[in-house]
């Protein structure tokens, strides 16, 4: 066998054997033929691997200092992933009532579990509660007094971290970048709401402060963002403790670690970037004179985006000829934004290959498109694909892991994809292909 190109794509039990695409020495050929197309496979021993490198490169870092790293389970979240990436060491961050009762369900005890969301409802803060959940992020000054009131209703004090604008703008899209001042979340550091809020809580008897939280963005190629994200939080901590004597025990930096989806980009090199910034923040408090606090990051995308690859099957295939003379393969596939919306949503770029067997044929500029009635309904925007190309073929999207089940629509009243368990027992679904008669199920008529 051989590795596909680009290696650093695809999963980490991937290889090629006369053309064929094998995950977990399973061929990709069998995998359609037994579950079907499209569908999510994903790579379990991968996932593993990933989880607990993100955890030793930030417990070798920031020692001798505790370290706790959050699964981010937005980005892919089903009871069996929670289950894995817990027996790995991390714990899980949730963002809302779903994702909370998913982990429950996984047996993850609610102690090892955080939940993030900027408009919380009572129902889900109660849920949170009354599983003794390990902290509840604050995003709001009105949500102090709401979960103050629902922890005083129950005779309980409230775990809670104060979510931070902290100005520093990173990611690869505005719409996945979380700290600049004008978007939704969190309290600003700035205008003074963040301060605010801290005190607050400090002073209120049914809310315990745990800390303070960021999250400067997501799919960040560039580390800087990290530390200087680091050394606003470290020096609102100290202000608190000058104003209220209270110096919070722990910092939640984040996630947002980027991967790479196209053979072009490089993933960040999550050792050195865990090295650089422990520095930074060793020097921002021994500058400030206040001890080291806890930390805590929440990676997601990271350790589940290259575990999982998306497969396809090859419809219609046409040539389209271009103003400039040229022509581009339009290669359709039985799927599309349904299964991966961050093309249309984020011009997100992606990565295609030809799995399911060998070819010859000269490579040709393509496109990757869904099935679903819109023009933007595209897969992969630029890819370079084998001349013969054709209906019934195989084809393999690698990195598609993260937001690609959990962003799923049922655009078109498309059916959406299973997810493949592969490397931990047989070959299985953990999360089952949905049918027509489960659509029509929800259409009371």
């Amino acid at each position: 066998m051989t590795h596909p190109t680009s290696p650093h794509l695809w999963p980490e039990n991937t290889d090629v054997h006369d053309g064929v695409l094998h995950v977990n020495e399973i061929p990709v050929t069998e995998l359609a033929a037994t579950f079907g197309t499209p569908a999510y496979l994903l790579d379990v021993p991968g996932l593993r691997s990933r989880a607990a490198r993100y955890r030793r490169a930030f417990e070798e870092a920031f020692a001798p200092a505790q370290v706790s790293v959050y699964y981010a389970g937005k980005a892919f979240l089903s009871r069996a992933v929670a289950r894995w990436v817990r027996e790995e060491g991390l714990r899980i961050d949730t963002a809302s009532a779903g994702e909370l009762a998913t982990a429950l369900a996984a047996g993850i005890d609610g102690a090892e579990i955080g939940l993030h969301g900027n408009n919380k409802s009572v129902e889900e803060i109660d849920l949170a509660l009354e599983n003794g959940i390990g902290r509840l992020v604050i995003d709001s000054l009105p949500e102090i007094d709401l979960v103050a009131a629902r922890a005083a209703a129950r005779g309980q004090r409230a775990p809670v971290m104060v979510r931070v604008t902290t100005g520093v703008h990173a990611g690869g899209h505005d719409f996945i970048a979380t700290a600049h001042e004008d978007q939704k979340f969190g309290l600003s550091l700035a205008s003074g709401a963040a301060l605010e809020a801290l005190e607050q809580i400090v002073a209120n008897e049914h809310l315990e402060l745990l800390g303070l939280h960021s999250h400067i963005g997501s799919q960040i190629l560039d580390p800087d963002g990290f530390a200087a994200a680091a050394a606003a939080l470290l020096g609102l901590r100290a202000t608190l403790a000058e104003r209220t004597g209270h110096l919070a025990a722990e910092l939640d930096l984040g996630g947002g670690y980027g991967i790479a989806y196209t053979p072009q980009e490089q993933a960040v090199d999550i050792e050195a970037l865990a090295a650089s910034l422990a520095q930074a923040c060793r020097r921002e408090c021994e500058r400030l004179g206040t001890a080291q606090p806890d930390y805590s990051f929440e990676p997601g995308r990271a350790i589940v985006g290259p575990s999982m690859v998306t497969l396809y099957r090859v419809g219609t295939v046409k040539p389209v000829e271009l103003d400039d003379g040229r022509s581009r393969l339009y290669v359709s596939v039985d799927g599309g934004m349904s299964d991966n919306i961050r093309p249309a949503l984020y011009g997100a770029d992606y990565h295609a290959e030809l799995a399911g067997r060998a070819s010859t044929a000269d490579l040709v500029p393509a496109r990757v498109v869904g099935k679903h009635c819109e023009s933007g309904d595209i897969v992969v925007r630029d890819v370079s694909l084998p001349r013969d190309v054709a209906a019934g073929d195989l084809l393999a999207v690698p990195a598609t892991g993260a937001y690609g089940r959990s962003m799923a629509s049922q655009y078109n009243l498309v059916p959406r994809p299973p997810v493949v368990a592969l490397g931990d027992g047989a070959p299985r679904e953990i999360m089952r292909r949905e049918t027509v008669a489960d659509l029509l199920a929800l259409d009371l008529g």
